[in-house]
């Protein structure tokens, strides 16, 4: 069990006000809060060890660039990579995302297939309509149900000897429904298709162990498990990334270079061009560090009591539905109220310090399907209470009565 008030306390930005009120941060599926640590750890790398990386004799580079490398042996540790160099450091989901889909401009041919789901965020959907459009591929569209689950029927009826490259979130940011991806994973090699895992919102809640799964790829960012913002890892397999062509020239991804030819380094540098977020690498780390010393089965645990109860108390409420009412679920729940735009609902209990996320949260393919223009998207992390949750349901209430 959490000593939750222990774990506020490590993060200081809880303790503020907004509005003249405590705060309840409930947008956690954006990003996440920053412990204590992580927000020291990026105090005390440009206090004491700044400098440019794998590159420099000088004892600072050295510390610097033993500081990054450590760091991504905790990430392979963490997400059980069999290879260190299958870990690319990125600037987020959406880095690791284009950088396979534009190495796939040089696999896929007219007439093969790329699927996509319908719960994908667009970052997950709009690299993959530019190569197919670049390519003369195919997109196809894994279509979802009124739960907010998969159709993994149709998705089965789908997959063809056609299928290149089979694309989908671990966990839906709109809706919070855990997808099945391990049985999608072996259906899609049947037939010989890659298949890249969107894990962006996985990782707050679970670790994800790429070789149990046999993805050939998973991407995420590390701001969403309390690691800084600008930040990300794309795994590949060793086998894939050596397929791929480098996703950006320049310093460090380069083995010789002469102006009649240029060899490439190898993985993972081959991938890894120019000065990165060296700082945000190593306190990636840090994040990574602090999450594991928390524990995922706590975290779990944690979220599935927060979801529960969150759910149970919103659905009193006259009116209110649920989007997303699939049996595995994340710690979000969107939602609306019969007659009432979701803005106008985030709107007026900001001023009384919810935090809430409105819109159509990057998925209006989801949006479509049910026919809304968005949802009031309220999304737990561990460090969140019960009574956090019950000042969340009254806030809506009052905003319902201002609203009808």
């Amino acid at each position: 069990m959490l000593d939750i008030h222990k774990i506020r306390a490590e993060f200081p930005i809880l303790s503020q006000k907004v509005n003249g009120k405590p705060l309840v941060y409930f947008d956690n599926g954006a990003t996440s809060q920053k412990p204590q640590v992580v927000i020291d750890a990026i105090s005390k790398y440009y206090q004491e060890i700044n400098a440019n990386i794998h590159r420099g004799v000088h004892t600072l580079s050295q510390l610097a660039t033993d500081a990054y490398e450590i760091s991504r042996v905790k990430i392979q540790h963490h997400i059980n990579a069999k290879l260190l160099h299958e870990v690319l450091f990125t600037s987020g989901t959406t880095h690791g995302i284009n950088l396979v889909a534009n190495g796939f401009a040089s696999i896929l041919k007219p007439g093969d297939e790329v699927l996509v789901s319908a719960l994908e965020h667009h970052s997950n959907i709009v690299p993959w309509q530019m190569l197919c459009e670049k390519t003369g591929a195919i997109l196809k569209v894994i279509p979802m149900t009124q739960s907010g689950e998969l159709d993994i029927t149709a998705y089965e009826s789908l997959l063809s000897d056609k299928t290149k490259i089979v694309t989908v979130n671990h966990i839906s940011n709109a809706l919070g429904t855990i997808n099945p991806i391990k049985h999608m994973i072996e259906k899609a090699h049947v037939v010989g298709a890659a298949v890249l895992i969107d894990g962006a919102q996985a990782v707050p809640h679970l670790k994800p162990d790429v070789q149990d799964l046999d993805c050939d790829f998973y991407a995420f960012s590390g701001h969403k498990m309390c690691g800084p913002t600008g930040t990300g890892i794309l795994y590949g397999k060793e086998s894939w990334l050596n397929k791929l062509p480098p996703y950006q020239g320049g310093g460090e991804m380069i083995k010789e270079v002469t102006f009649e030819k240029t060899t490439y380094a190898d993985l993972p540098h081959k991938f890894e061009a120019g000065t990165p977020n060296i700082a945000g690498g190593i306190v990636l780390g840090t994040a990574v560090d602090y999450m594991n010393s928390v524990g995922f089965e706590n975290i779990q645990q944690q979220e599935n009591e927060l979801l529960a109860h969150a759910t149970k108390q919103l659905l009193e409420i006259e009116g209110l539905r649920i989007y997303g009412t699939g049996k595995e679920k994340a710690s979000v729940i969107s939602f609306n109220i019969d007659g009432i735009h979701p803005y106008d609902i985030g709107s007026i209990i900001d001023k009384l310090g919810i935090a809430v996320r409105t819109g159509h949260h990057c998925t209006q393919p989801i949006m479509n399907y049910f026919e809304i223009p968005g949802t009031v998207r309220a999304s737990f992390s561990f460090y969140n209470t019960k009574e956090e949750i019950d000042l969340m349901v009254e806030a809506v209430k009052k905003a319902k009565t201002m609203l009808s």
